[in-house]
């Protein structure tokens, strides 16, 4: 085992004793090149500032937001805003950014290594049984000078709270108008149905099913005063013929002359018997109507009429019979003139009574016509209604709603809703963010090794010559009789050492360059900066 080990570790350094100046080239033109491009590259700072998301600072009880989208949502939005072609341009404008780049590669390019430069973090909490909760996010930006990097990112940052501010006054404006413009529609559409319903109500007025108990009271009503008319045409029909039979047999007395055959033979007898019949006829209408019913009245007059007549005759009937001569034509008493207009009356009261039974008959017709056209009109209102009470429903929410909106967008606009706040500014770094120079020089290290060691097997794998005996005796059965060794003179020594000198020179020169080169690819190099950046972080 040890002379395994042992025949290995010469094999080893006897391999560096042929191939080391080829390792050290390999290892040091890529070093050299490495290093010095990590040297060279320009340092990067960044900067950050932290933004504080302050929620709604009135309770949702009292005033709900119709800022409904999520915080990550809203916040990518503002990203897209701001990370706009316009907005980028004029912050490159502003502040004087890629100078060098801005002369060498399209403007498109240069807002791509901007949004590059850019970067967004959400900053959360876990909630219990629900997912992460954002409360705070930083943003924060890459460029060659300190002071410039910060006030780019707190321009950034005021960018966010901005739009932030303005993306939410927007669409609390936004849900108002738009509430108002259906709330108006909606107000227009209310009228109409309104207004085809107070129609239909002038329209068939008397016929709505709420009217159905009034109408049936109306017809039992009316129903009463027919049969109350027609008992008051009985009383008067019967008043009518008594009156028309007092004024026949007034008028056959007038006719004939008292002693005459078929004459009176006393006219104050007559007239008491008269004035006792209506005495009589008195007494039975008190008993059912009051002093003020006309046929009382009536009555009543033609009493004190009678009683007067009865007395003047009395007061005229010895004179008549101290002269024992024939009266002459007696005109119209005054007892027949009241009679007559007494049947006059009755005539006309009859009259009306007739014309108010035929006004009831009529307005009987038209309540039971309209008692039997409730039922379709309680269909056809129902039809109506039912649209009516759906949008005044509709309005009456939109109204509840607009009003919210309403609240809400003062909230907005007075600030009081879900805000942004810089929580700590963003300040000038004095520690460069990159390149990472340790990190580079060490993957460049070991990248030189590698292709050091790489290139010193592939040489090795190239050459087919036999470098000792026991090479020469492993590949060939025939015996080696005799190894003689290299016989250096002391010109090639001198050749040799001229080789030397030429070769380090050469060496010499070729890491010059390289690093010449190098210095000019990563002098100013902020985009190879960024590249190596993201190489060494993936």
């Amino acid at each position: 085992m040890a002379d395994e080990t042992r025949k290995g570790l010469d094999g080893v350094l006897a391999v560096w004793s042929r191939r080391k100046w080829l390792a050290i080239l390999a290892f040091a033109a890529p070093m050299v090149a490495a290093a010095s491009l990590i040297t060279f590259l320009p340092n990067m700072y960044r900067s950050t500032a932290t933004v504080l998301v302050d929620r709604q600072q009135i309770p949702e009880t009292f005033v709900r937001s119709t800022v409904t989208s999520a915080l990550e949502t809203r916040l990518q939005t503002i990203s897209q805003e701001i990370l706009s072609r316009s907005r980028l341009e004029a912050l490159i404008s502003r502040f004087g950014l890629y100078p060098d780049l801005r002369t060498q590669v399209p403007s498109e390019e240069v807002i791509k290594r901007m949004r590059g430069d850019i970067k967004l973090e959400l900053k959360g909490i876990e909630l219990k049984g629900a997912s992460q909760a954002t409360v705070a996010f930083t943003i924060s930006y890459q460029g060659s000078e300190p002071g410039t990097v910060s006030l780019v990112t707190n321009t950034l940052a005021s960018f966010y709270i901005e739009e932030n501010l303005k993306a939410r006054e927007r669409q609390a404006t936004g849900t108002a108008e738009f509430l108002k413009v259906q709330l108006e529609e909606t107000k227009k559409r209310l009228d109409d149905q309104e207004q085809r319903v107070s129609e239909f109500k002038r329209r068939y007025l008397g016929e709505l099913p709420q009217q159905m108990e009034t109408n049936l009271a109306t017809l039992e009503r009316l129903h009463a005063q027919i049969r109350l008319n027609a008992d008051t045409q009985t009383r008067a029909a019967e008043r009518r013929q008594a009156l028309s039979s007092q004024l026949a047999e007034a008028e056959s007395l007038l006719a004939t002359p008292p002693g005459m055959p078929g004459g009176p033979a006393a006219p104050a007898e007559s007239s008491e018997l008269r004035l006792t019949r209506l005495k009589e006829d008195l007494t039975r209408l008190r008993t059912q109507f009051s002093e003020k019913y006309p046929d009382v009245v009536l009555l009543a007059g033609e009493i004190a009429a009678l009683e007067r007549e009865v007395a003047d005759a009395k007061a005229r009937e010895p004179k008549a019979e101290e002269k024992q001569a024939p009266p002459p034509a007696t005109p119209l008493t005054p007892y027949v003139l009241r009679l007559k207009e007494a049947l006059s009356e009755v005539e006309t009261e009859i009259r009306i009574l007739k014309n108010d039974d035929k006004r009831l008959h009529d307005g009987i017709a038209a309540y039971q016509a309209r008692v039997e056209n409730v039922p379709r009109r309680e269909q056809e209102f129902r039809e109506l209604s039912r649209d009516y009470d759906s949008t005044r429903e509709l309005y009456n929410s939109l109204l509840k709603r607009y009003e919210e909106a309403q609240l809400a967008e003062s909230m907005e606009q007075r600030q009081k809703g879900e805000q942004f706040r810089v929580l700590d500014p963003a300040i000038p770094n004095s520690e460069p963010a990159a390149p990472n120079r340790f990190r580079l020089l060490l993957m460049a290290l070991m990248g030189s090794l590698g292709l050091a060691g790489g290139a010193v097997v592939l040489a090795e794998r190239v050459d087919t010559s036999f470098h000792t005996v026991d090479d020469l005796r492993a590949f060939s059965p025939v015996p080696v009789l005799v190894s003689i060794p290299r016989i250096v003179t002391r010109t090639d020594r001198r050749r040799r050492a001229w080789h030397m000198r030429l070769a380090a020179s050469a060496a010499f020169i070729g890491l010059v360059v390289i690093s010449g080169l190098a210095y000019f690819a990563a002098s100013g190099n902020e985009q190879l900066v960024s590249l190596l950046g993201r190489s060494s972080g993936s």
